[in-house]
């Protein structure tokens, strides 16, 4: 017993160093009633776990999240079985997370409204709400699925959306912003291995993107995400893949100045890779007044190519494969580290088993681009995050590997 004894003391010390840990609790609920109370009292640490079924939020309500959590003891709010809980929203809000160490996992999320003005976020991430985490949720019908920003200055930072499947089951009648990741102001926030498509604005301006960082935003990182602008709703609207800077914001409200007579950095220092990106009715990427931006081995299909655009839009672009052209508009300037643009669309066809709605899939030899894209320390893994060696393929996969599924 004398030599169990130190093990014991020291496992107790742990539990006295680690209160969040100590406390941590599984909170099973299977009604709305239940998932607001849980959500309104959680402790850091708490697993909040959804039964199969359905959770209906109505009415102009929103469910607050404003409990902190701490890094170590993060909040979490999961259904037990992957898209099995189904929330159904016809609030203009689902969830406003103001608290800091969130995350929601695997979640089934649709808005309901009659009209579509009334649906607008599944998540709105705002101020304090540091470390947010949306992961492996299949989130429909709002006009943007997350809407992130700053509240007095404070600018949520560290924020992770990854594995999400996020589309519309229809255009969006509305004037407000179609842009299923609508991410202002957010600090080093990460967007990766989403499937993102059919996101359609079909009045006001009809511009919609797929994901965004503007207003100020710091270093976000998108990488291994497939945006297809048109898979079942082929026509209609002016749709953008991914973009730093977005259709820009004002001064006033951009951080870190928030000053009407500063300029406006809309992203600094962001990085694109390894995306696959389809099937769009104007650019596939879009860098717009957005320093020290690097694009780096995306494939393009079917889309208008790349845009640096303003005075502000710099950086490079390295490895990308396309069936189209890098251009630079209004004073943007970039970098050309090599790129394989004007690929003919036949050319992509006998390499891939069905290119314009990113199906990847080996049909025919690669030798078109193995290799071309030589060495890059800053793209050591491809799409689907197999080991670069040697010669870097162009585009997002390093095709000369063999097979490498790029859809659900």
């Amino acid at each position: 017993m004398a030599r169990q004894f130190p093990r014991l003391a020291a496992a107790l010390g742990l539990a006295l160093l680690a209160p969040g840990l100590a406390s941590a609790r599984t909170v099973e609920v299977d009604s709305t009633t239940a998932l607001i109370s849980a959500i309104k009292n959680a402790e850091p640490g708490d697993d909040i776990v959804l039964a199969d079924g359905t959770y209906p939020i109505t009415g102009r309500g929103k469910i607050a999240a404003n409990s902190q959590g701490t890094p170590d003891a993060p909040i979490t709010v999961r259904a037990a079985h992957r898209w099995k809980a189904e929330i159904r929203s016809s609030a203009i809000v689902a969830f406003d997370v103001t608290g800091p160490n969130w995350t929601f996992k695997d979640l089934d999320i649709r808005g309901t409204c009659s009209n579509d003005t009334d649906c607008e976020h599944a998540f709105h991430v705002v101020g304090g709400a540091n470390n947010f985490r949306m992961i492996g949720n299949r989130i429909a019908d709002f006009n943007a699925h997350l809407k992130v920003n700053a509240v007095d200055r404070v600018i949520p930072t560290g924020g992770l959306v990854e594995a999400n499947e996020l589309f519309d089951t229809h255009p969006r009648q509305t004037g407000n912003p179609v842009v299923p990741l609508d991410i202002d102001h957010g600090g080093e926030w990460v967007v990766r291995g989403n499937y993102i498509y059919d996101f359609h604005k079909g009045a006001g301006n009809e511009v919609s993107y797929g994901a965004f960082v503007k207003g100020g935003g710091d270093r976000p990182i998108f990488e291994r995400n497939v945006v297809v602008c048109r898979r079942h709703d082929e026509t209609g609207g002016t749709r953008v893949g991914l973009s730093f800077g977005g259709g820009g914001m004002e001064p006033a409200n951009c951080a870190p100045n928030f000053n009407a007579n500063a300029p406006c950095e809309q992203t600094r220092g962001g990085i694109m890779r390894n995306n696959i990106i389809a099937n769009c009715g104007d650019v596939g990427i879009y860098v717009n007044d957005a320093p020290n931006s690097l694009i780096l081995f995306n494939t393009l299909i079917r889309t208008r190519g790349i845009d640096f655009r303003f005075a502000g839009a710099t950086g490079e672009a390295r490895g990308n494969l396309m069936a189209s052209d890098i251009r630079t508009r209004d004073g943007g300037t970039f970098k050309d580290g090599g790129n394989m643009t004007r690929m003919r669309s036949g050319d992509l066809e006998a390499m891939y088993r069905d290119p314009d709605l990113a199906d990847l899939r080996l049909k025919g030899p690669v030798t078109a681009i193995a290799g071309k894209g030589g060495s890059e320390p800053r793209v050591t893994n491809d799409f689907c995050g197999r080991k670069r060696t040697g010669a870097a393929d162009m585009g997002a996969l390093q095709s000369s590997l063999g097979d490498c599924p790029t859809l659900p």
